[in-house]
């Protein structure tokens, strides 16, 4: 497996925010937003070669019993059907963060789904095109909701984007309301405090949830949080 990083810290976003959780972080993704704060997993991917043996050693010392698997898009991965399979077989609670474009059989307590709106486009570059094709896949979605506790994170920058989440929900009204989270674009701790003070009195008019970037206001935009 391709990993970018491997750290222990604290679930930052979504229904479990703020517990302590590892995290292993795989390189490369099918998609390039725009606003992507892990350019290192996508637009230039980086990382090392690791076995699921290195790193089950590499958490062995964890405190924590909450895994989440994240990237880039850590379900172009093969081997992480195995991978889930042995952290679940050590007790391990697993998250995984996925784009939603890509199914794989993996074991996972939590679903969390991001569905890449219009304000993720790369409008301008190579992988416009491509990103817009690729970021919208609704038989993968429905699988995923199907067979998976789910969550779903929609990014927000402007207040027209809640339109289009609006829109994308209609297409899947089998999608619990509470299962609905909005998070506002950005990397800094002034820009997400703006947006979440209206974000929150629009997601309760639908309700619907909000999430924070605990980890970005705990500890900035930085790798390894």
């Amino acid at each position: 497996m391709w990993i970018s990083e491997i750290f222990e810290s604290v679930q930052g976003e979504g229904r479990w925010v703020g517990v302590p959780s590892g995290f292993i972080r795989t390189s490369g993704c099918n998609l390039r937003c725009v606003f992507c704060d892990t350019p290192y997993t996508s637009w230039e991917p980086e990382g090392t070669e690791c076995s699921i043996e290195e790193l089950l050693g590499q958490i062995s010392g964890y405190r924590a019993e909450h895994m989440v698997l994240t990237g880039g898009e850590p379900m172009l991965v093969p081997e992480l059907v195995p991978l889930t399979q042995e952290l679940k077989r050590r007790n391990w609670t697993i998250t995984i963060e996925t784009a939603g474009t890509v199914f794989r059989p993996v074991v996972s307590d939590l679903m969390s789904i991001s569905p890449k709106l219009k304000n993720s486009i790369p409008v301008g570059t190579s992988w416009e095109t491509r990103h817009d094709q690729r970021r919208h896949r609704p038989a993968i979605i429905r699988q995923l909701i199907q067979e998976y506790d789910y969550q779903l994170k929609f990014v927000i920058d402007q207040r027209e984007d809640l339109t289009e989440v609006e829109v994308y929900l209609s297409e899947f009204p089998e999608i619990r309301s509470e299962n609905v989270y909005l998070m506002p674009q950005g990397t800094e701790q002034s820009e997400l405090a703006s947006k979440l003070e209206w974000l929150r009195d629009e997601a309760a008019n639908r309700g619907w949830q909000v999430t924070p970037r605990l980890h970005i206001e705990l500890f900035g935009n930085t790798r390894g949080t």
